[in-house]
């Protein structure tokens, strides 16, 4: 493998959220990984505490990456929490793919859930509001 090639890999790394990657090509490989001191941004790998934000009355949970939001765990599926359900701190509320992963959203807090502010299946920014817990 050129060193173009290898200088590309590390670019791509540095420029998503990917921790590791490892590249085969017949018998050559290259694994690249970064630790937490090398992390530029907060990307989770299989589950993410919520971030949320204080409100008058309760917490707006707030999308922690930029993704898809997805309310139930697969297609068909019962929805994680609805509107109306009491959460308790650690309890998964949605998942969020973000580059092919599937990141599980956990509540930071007890109480019930009142509103939930996205719709399944649609695409997010960093910081968008997703839910409010009283």
């Amino acid at each position: 493998m050129d060193l173009r090639k290898i200088k590309k890999l590390i670019e791509l790394v540095e420029e998503s959220d990917v921790r590791e990657l490892e590249v085969k090509t017949g018998e050559e490989s290259i694994r690249i990984a970064r630790g937490e001191i090398a992390r530029q941004s907060s990307a989770p790998t299989l589950t993410e505490k919520i971030i949320s934000a204080p409100v008058g009355e309760g917490q707006i949970v707030v999308a922690p990456m930029a993704g898809t939001f997805y309310r139930s765990p697969a297609p068909g599926e019962r929805a994680f929490v609805a509107e109306g359900d009491n959460v308790s701190m650690g309890q998964v509320l949605c998942i969020i793919e973000s580059m092919k992963m599937m990141n599980q959203i956990e509540a930071d807090c007890d109480g019930t859930v009142v509103e939930v502010l996205v719709a399944n299946r649609q695409a997010i920014e960093s910081g968008t509001p997703l839910m409010r817990i009283i």
